[in-house]
């Protein structure tokens, strides 16, 4: 049986490290020992779900342009501001 006191701990680490595995920044044995934690904890692995669907609804979104006339307009407002300080 699992101790409930290192349960917790593996939780607190798991979630710690939740950020940078979900963007694959973590070292190969770090990544590995939170997807062992994920595969046994039904509490974390719905958390890393919920940050799989937030990353990818960002990354969609970030894939929208702006419409080519307010992209102008803004480029031409940039410009304008910037030659005003120089």
């Amino acid at each position: 049986m699992i101790d409930q006191k290192e349960s917790k701990g593996d939780c607190r680490e798991a979630r710690a490290a939740l950020e940078e595995y979900l963007h694959n920044e973590l070292c190969s044995e770090d990544a590995a020992d939170v997807r062992a934690h994920l595969a046994e904890c039904p509490d974390c692995s719905a958390e890393h779900h919920v940050g799989e669907t937030l990353t990818a609804a960002l990354q969609g979104a970030c894939k929208d342009r702006a419409p080519e006339d307010l992209r102008a307009r803004l480029l031409a407002s940039l410009r304008a501001a910037k030659a005003e300080h120089e």
